[in-house]
């Protein structure tokens, strides 16, 4: 039989993590066709397991399987593996290449896609957008660090729409997708474990979010941000920008005018609305609603959808999420606050004595940048954490007073004994969980409950 009666072979397709990403991808890959393998280093968990049996897909778990990883054509990688990662180095040393779930799950649909990133704010402000557009009738999807995989949902469902949220590691597997709406609320130092402690290779990282916009395609960004500004200068994008900011700049898409009215201009819209309507309150989220209100008016979204939809909107879990007042005392679960910056917009917005609970895994934090809100209103700090001693020798003569602890039930009643009447006790940690916890979810549920256990006491 010659070579040519023969079938090509199908393309074999590698997923690398079994959570929600990976196995969304793997499902997408194998409607497509694709000979497709999973493999989780770790732990898959029972419902993705289940999904995957389901569908006929092949998996393992608990280790890789090295000469079946390196037969594959392409990689599509969980954003959660380092490229330092034995696996990784063997993938890039073999040159194979290596994309993310949103830029294989772009091949496959003409969805328009909002795509949202920053430091700080990313997922206040695409669940935002999503509510709006949601609200106003649109076939809009959910996907990215929240909602469900981008893959699965082109798989099995049709949107006319998605609004994405991007982390940086999300971003550096991305070549060809292309956002319609791009947004970068803000850059301030993160992750920079993961890249080299080179503050600009992660901002290098944000803006791959520009990739491949046209003239045709928005660009929203916080004019104001000084990481943004420079970066500017020395890159260039096609797209219409569309700057926002509290006071009014030239060329502003978004501000606060002289009567505390938020005012909305963009091509087919003006739009304003007091800002004391909005429902997320703080300097921060006026900026992840100024920048949901650009993404929903370049949209064509009507003005009395877009100023019920940001009037109603209800707050995220583990972002400045009030837990209870008891005897007097507030206490705010701020558990996604995983950096210094997220840590300075939840100070910034408190207006009682604050009890700070700060610590986890350290980042390569500088907390100077939160030294003056702490000196001008935290009373004490609560470290929790494995090893707390950066933050004890930080804040060690800088004026609070300090308790150092290892475990959360030893944390919330520090703060339960530090705290009196009209405190405000805050866990908005600088840090990632992975120390004591297994996300910052966790942490705040934890938190959660230890705070409701004094209620009962």
């Amino acid at each position: 039989m010659n070579h040519s009666d023969n079938q090509a072979p199908r393309r074999r397709i590698v997923v690398l993590g079994g959570g929600e990403s990976g196995t969304g991808a793997a499902i997408l890959a194998k409607d497509k066709g694709m000979d497709v393998w999973l493999s989780d280093f770790g732990k898959i968990a029972p419902k993705y397991k289940d999904m995957l049996d389901s569908e006929g897909i092949a998996w393992e778990e608990g280790g890789h399987s090295m000469d079946r990883i390196l037969a594959a054509d392409e990689v599509v990688k969980s954003p959660g593996i380092p490229d330092s990662a034995p696996v990784m180095k063997a993938i890039l040393g073999k040159g194979i290449p290596v994309i993310s779930e949103i830029e294989f799950a772009g091949r496959y649909t003409d969805a328009k896609m909002v795509c949202i990133t920053g430091s700080n704010g990313k997922t206040t402000t695409t669940l935002l957008t999503y509510h709006i557009l949601r609200d106003a009738g649109l076939n809009v999807g959910l996907a990215g660090n929240v909602g469900r995989s981008l893959a699965l949902q082109v798989a099995r469902e049709h949107h006319d729409v998605y609004v994405i949220e991007l982390s940086s590691f999300q971003l550096d597997n991305m070549y060809d997708f292309k956002a319609n709406i791009a947004v970068i609320l803000n850059i301030t130092p993160d992750h920079l474990d993961r890249y080299d402690y080179k503050m600009q290779n992660y901002v290098n990282a944000k803006f791959r979010i520009l990739q491949n916009l046209t003239p045709g395609d928005a660009f929203i960004y916080w004019n104001d941000d000084p990481v943004i500004a420079a970066q500017l200068k020395q890159v260039s994008t096609e797209a219409t920008m569309y700057p926002f900011s509290e006071k009014p700049e030239e060329g502003d898409a978004a501000y606060v005018d002289a009567e505390a009215r938020m005012i909305i201009n963009t091509p087919g819209t003006s739009l304003s609305m007091p800002r004391a309507d909005l429902s997320l309150h703080g300097l921060h989220n006026l900026y992840n609603s100024m920048a949901a209100g650009i993404s929903a008016c370049l949209l064509n979204i009507k003005n009395d959808d877009v100023r019920k939809a940001l009037s109603d909107f209800n707050s995220v879990e583990h972002r400045l999420e009030p837990v209870a007042t008891i005897d007097g005392v507030r206490w705010i679960n701020d558990s996604k606050a995983t950096n210094v910056n997220s840590c300075w917009y939840a100070l910034e917005s408190m207006n009682t004595p604050t009890v700070l609970i700060l610590g986890g895994k350290d980042k390569g934090n500088d907390y100077s940048e939160i030294l003056p809100l702490v000196q001008q209103k935290v009373k004490a700090i609560v470290a929790m954490g494995v090893d707390n001693t950066k933050i004890m020798e930080y804040f060690g003569d800088k004026g609070p007073q300090l308790v150092d602890t290892h475990s959360l039930q030893e944390a919330v009643e520090a703060c339960s004994r530090l705290a009196v009447k009209g405190d405000t006790v805050l866990l908005s940690p600088c840090c990632a969980s992975f120390d004591l916890f297994s996300s910052y979810e966790d942490r705040g549920h934890k938190f959660k409950a230890e705070v409701l256990k004094l209620n009962k006491q």
